[in-house]
């Protein structure tokens, strides 16, 4: 199982692992931060079934929107849940933590990619078993957090922990997109040209790849040529072409009137839909 390194260091560093202690080093024992930490490191081994007893629900995650990730700016993605406990846990920081996860694949057992929230979700009680959680997990791109093959729905879950060392991890709470980036590009000339004549529009349509850091051509994909005509806010389809095997468009229209050209992508379920900025064409 993939997970975030960056986790892994944290708990490192702060060198504490989440296990039942003697009495008489109770005042050793790891905070709920801390142990939160370790348990978010050992992610990899855990499963849903442990001794804490609590339940999560009412997971949200980025606010129901797809995750869209490029090739080197971080993305923090908020979540929300709600945690059901027992009456008599000692849910203080000191104690207690929480935190959002997302993972590709059927479960948090075999998933081949786990990203777990960096620090513990903050809560407040709203009432003597429930607590309505808020926590961010951050994608890194450039640190090698996602594989091209990751694109697609993931899973979401959430990890508790308590200073010592009961633990449970619970998948299945719901799901979101996490898509590569796309850019797409247009350039329509010539400039200015004759009513009647033809306007030739070329462009690209590129994608995130987050195992090189870099931008490729997205191939063989629908692509809309789109017009606007000056004074209006609405483009009209004209026809769909394909990208080549390097992502670039070609398109040709006749010449009627003064407008916007672009190209407009529709999207799949690894990559968001995008349009390109329109290029403005003067008919004389």
């Amino acid at each position: 199982m993939h997970i975030r390194a960056t986790v892994a260091a944290v708990a490192g560093a702060l060198a504490l692992s989440a296990v039942v202690v003697p009495a008489a080093q109770a005042a050793d024992a790891p905070s709920g931060k801390q142990a939160f930490s370790s348990a978010a490191a050992d992610a990899g081994a855990a499963t849903t079934a442990s001794t804490l007893d609590v339940t999560f629900s009412n997971m949200k995650v980025n606010s129901g929107k797809s995750i869209v990730v490029g090739t080197t700016n971080v993305v923090s993605v908020p979540v929300t849940y709600t945690v059901t406990h027992a009456a008599d846990l000692d849910t203080g920081s000191d104690n207690f933590a929480t935190g959002p996860l997302i993972y590709h694949g059927s479960s948090t057992d075999t998933a081949d990619n786990l990203l777990i929230s960096d620090d513990p979700a903050t809560c407040t009680a709203a009432s003597s078993t429930v607590l309505n959680c808020k926590g961010v997990i951050t994608i890194r791109p450039a640190d090698g957090d996602l594989f091209n093959s990751d694109a697609g729905t993931w899973g979401a879950g959430a990890l508790a922990v308590t200073s010592d060392g009961a633990e449970k991890m619970q998948g299945g709470l719901g799901s979101t997109k996490v898509q590569r980036y796309s850019k797409l590009t247009v350039n329509a000339g010539p400039e200015p040209v004759y009513k009647g004549k033809t306007i030739t529009s070329t462009g690209k349509l590129s994608r995130a790849n987050w195992e090189d850091n870099a931008y490729h051509g997205y191939t063989n994909q629908p692509v809309k040529l789109q017009f606007r005509k000056a004074g209006t806010s609405t483009y009209t389809t004209l026809k769909t072409v394909y990208s080549d095997q390097y992502g670039n468009l070609k398109a040709t229209a006749t010449a009627a009137y003064d407008g916007y050209w672009r190209f407009s992508f529709a999207g799949t379920t690894t990559t968001p839909a995008v349009n390109a900025t329109g290029d403005y064409v003067d008919v004389k």
